[in-house]
């Protein structure tokens, strides 16, 4: 495996989108998508980030703009309390000699992730090159999980200041999901990361300790996070 190239640090910022995204806080309590659009740039999602909002295509023609009334959030403030599955799964990575390593394969972890769900995906092509440019300017970032030459589990996500916006995992091995989000989560915690969101709650997201946050606690915490820049690769 060759080493990989360090993503820039401070990220480079992408050409300025002339968008301008609604204000979230104007969402009744039901309420979750911002607005809609028909092409996604770097600087567009970029700027949704930091307004709290998130890109969840349906399809390639459309991309809806959401930001949920409760925010699925790990937090990081204490070590984590790891349920019994999770703790198996990590002693049974470690017995298993599996390799846990960050940015060497952004591309491949963003196309397993599309192509793991049987149920479709939001991972569009548009999606694909915006984040991979946005990887190569120095905010997305990946995880990922082998067994010798084999990629069976990982992540992606946006690393904004101190906070950590995860955006997709996949496993091709029991558990190795698992192991990608609790090796992310010791690399948030050991440098400094405030918040890890994990958008939208699911069982998968609960079991793993996540929370929900309401919308207007999440966005009044954003600027502050956004504010510190921390170095999640190198």
């Amino acid at each position: 495996m060759t080493a990989p190239q360090l993503p820039p640090f401070p990220p480079i910022e992408p050409p300025r989108s002339t968008v301008v995204f609604p204000d979230p806080r104007r969402l009744g309590a039901g309420q979750q998508l911002v607005g809609v659009s028909r092409a996604i740039t770097p600087g567009m999602a970029l700027s949704a980030y930091r307004r709290g909002i998130f890109p969840w295509p349906v399809e390639d023609e459309v991309i809806p703009w959401a930001s949920p009334a409760e925010r699925a959030v790990f937090p990081l403030d204490a070590p984590p309390d790891w349920p019994r599955n999770v703790r198996k799964a990590i002693n049974r990575a470690r017995s298993d000699g599996l390799l846990v390593t960050v940015d060497v394969a952004f591309e491949r972890v963003m196309s397993e992730c599309a192509g793991a769900r049987p149920e479709g995906t939001w991972i569009t092509t548009d999606l694909t090159r915006t984040y991979v440019e946005l990887h190569r300017l120095g905010w997305a970032h990946s995880v990922e999980v082998w067994a010798g030459p084999d990629l069976i589990g990982g992540l992606y996500g946006m690393a904004l200041g101190a906070l950590f916006a995860g955006e997709s995992m996949f496993h091709r091995r029991t558990d190795a999901s698992k192991v990608a989000f609790v090796a992310l989560v010791d690399r948030l915690r050991a440098r400094g990361f405030e918040l890890l969101d994990a958008q939208v709650m699911n069982p998968h997201l609960e079991n793993l300790g996540c929370i929900e946050l309401p919308r207007d606690v999440y966005l009044d915490r954003l600027p502050g996070m956004a504010a510190r820049p921390l170095r999640f690769a190198g």
